[in-house]
């Protein structure tokens, strides 16, 4: 998402896009056009293909493709081994000992052994090779150890690692983390081949995995060509010859050539098509309920929204109860979203709509109002302020964030808030990841795996913010941060939903990101392709997708 920040305003993909996508095929016969291959939306990467340091849609729907992980997900979320023969816990989750198959193999034709996981690990943790994954890592031993970039080379290792042989390796954590037998599943953990050492620049551009596809090209802002993997023998194997992602700028002319069938799929709609797709007889259309979170993010530094401080909080809590989530659900999503009421998703384990602070989440004008009187009674508003709204003008997202700024203005003032569009979603992310977005941003989750563990330590944990993780906010909450603590080393999975919905409270309370709404699944396919379905990240299940016929 995922790892996820998200590109497009309807779907659970995060990443941007280009072009009309009407570009050709290039590279072997093998993704040559008329073949069984998939053509499918997608925005340009906003970093090289490297597994652990992705984190939006834009390169990660490609990664997922081409690299396996120690287990995977069918299109309901459920785990299974895929690279593992067994994963086993300790009584306490501290420590673990993970087993692998034997004959996988990467693209190159190496094979994968418990090094190829330990050493990607400890590399992608490393912050000395600037990897946004790198808290993912952080419950392991030694991870502390491997923060300190003035005295670190980067091919330092994490402590906690221990090969005991080709196929076997152990786990040592410095706290129990009860999910980590789901998290690894997470492209971050993917296991990378020697060759990734020797140029990690070259590899970025041209990756070797293990995956149900191997990378053919990438002609940048336009096309990342991906065929199938003749000697993938996991649980995804690949129904089609190939996925070729299209990059596209405007959502729209994505959807003209899924309606011609010079596209596939997209997993979105533009906002000019949200109240006629599923009626469209040129499209085959999918929608309903996901998993992807849409929010925005309020810097924690921000002048006078600064966390912790009662004019910040004040001002988070009256910026949320000006938003009428209602209308903006019903008249511009079209009913392809759901308001939020926490800080997950409706199909997450443990999800509640009754959580304490749940009202912070509701239109209340009244409130809203009182509430901005108090801060600035604290600290004034002058007309020199603004909270200005930064999201990607190439998503689809423009009505959406037009809508809150009306929503806020009619409510505190026609001057308090303002849109700041970026051109395109690359531009956007590395403003957001380089600190330099001066209001709030747009931001959003689509889960790297099922549990409330991801959307809630993946966004909020202390170990994820300044550039560690997806705290792009540099959100810090001791009390949040120990209650995260005390779900991950629960015994059960009710007792650790309650911890992490006491989590959401505080979050409830601080607002370091607003929700908004809950993304259907929604997206549309060509009407000649085959096995069209929406995972549980809200995205295509690209491998079980054919052309007619084929």
């Amino acid at each position: 998402m995922k790892k996820k920040a998200l590109a497009f305003a309807a779907a659970a993909c995060a990443f941007g896009m280009l072009l009309s996508g009407c570009g050709s095929s290039n590279g072997s016969d093998t993704a040559a056009e008329g073949a069984n291959i998939i053509t499918a939306y997608n925005s340009e990467p906003q970093h090289p293909l490297i597994p652990g340091n992705t984190n939006e849609t834009g390169g990660g729907k490609p990664v997922d493709l081409l690299f396996s992980r120690l287990i995977s997900f069918d299109a309901k979320g459920n785990a299974s081994n895929e690279v593992a023969e067994s994963i086993t816990a300790n009584d306490d989750a501290t420590q673990y000992d993970i087993k692998l198959k034997d004959g996988w193999k990467f693209t190159d034709g190496t094979d994968v052994t418990a090094e190829s996981f330990t050493k990607a690990w400890s590399y992608v943790a490393n912050a000395k090779n600037g990897m946004v994954g790198s808290s993912f890592f952080s419950t392991i031993k030694g991870y502390d150890a491997l923060q300190d970039t003035d005295n670190l080379k980067g091919d330092e290792q994490l402590e906690g690692l221990k090969i005991v042989n080709d196929h076997e390796f152990t786990v040592d954590l410095n706290k129990s983390d009860s999910v980590f037998a789901i998290k690894v599943g997470y492209s971050a953990f993917a296991p990378l081949p020697e060759s990734f050492y020797d140029d990690t620049d070259a590899f970025g551009e041209a990756p070797v995995g293990n995956g149900p596809y191997k990378f053919q090209s990438w002609d940048h802002d336009n096309e990342i060509v991906l065929v199938k993997n003749p000697d993938y023998k996991g649980n995804r194997t690949p129904k089609n010859d190939g996925v070729t992602f299209k990059v596209y700028t405007k959502d729209d002319a994505a959807y003209a050539d899924i309606q011609s069938g010079a596209l596939d799929v997209m997993e979105s709609v533009p906002a000019s098509a949200t109240k006629t797709f599923e009626t469209d007889e040129t499209v085959q259309a999918y929608n309903k309920a996901g998993s992807v979170i849409q929010q925005f993010t309020i810097p924690s530094s921000l002048k006078h929204f600064e966390a912790g401080t009662e004019e910040g909080t004040l001002r988070r809590q009256a910026i949320s109860m000006a938003i009428n989530r209602e209308n903006i659900c019903d008249k511009v999503l079209n009913g392809t979203g759901t308001p939020a009421v926490d800080f997950t998703s409706p199909l997450t384990p443990g999800y509640s709509d009754s959580l304490k602070g749940v009202g912070n989440l509701k239109y209340n004008e009244k409130k809203a109002k009182e509430l901005w009187e108090k801060a600035n009674a604290i600290s004034p508003w002058t007309s020199d302020d603004k909270l200005t709204f930064a999201y990607n003008a190439d998503g689809g997202h423009e009505t959406t964030y037009t809508a809150v700024v009306n929503s806020i203005n009619n409510t505190l003032g026609s001057e308090v808030a303002a849109t700041n569009p970026y051109p395109t979603f690359n531009d956007y992310r590395t403003a957001v990841s380089d600190r330099k977005v001066q209001g709030a941003f747009r931001s959003g989750w689509q889960p790297d795996y099922p549990s409330a563990e991801n959307y809630l330590v993946a966004n909020y944990a202390s170990a994820a913010a300044d550039g560690n993780g997806s705290n792009d906010g540099d959100y810090k909450n001791s009390e949040f941060g120990d209650l995260c603590s005390k779900a991950a080393a629960a015994q059960t999975t009710d007792e650790a939903n309650k911890l992490y919905q006491q989590a959401q409270e505080v979050l409830l309370n601080d607002l370091p990101a607003v929700p908004l709404y809950y993304a259907n699944a929604y997206g549309v396919a060509a009407t000649g392709v085959s096995g069209f379905e929406m995972n549980w990240q809200n995205l295509p299940v690209y491998e079980n997708m054919t052309k007619s016929g084929k």
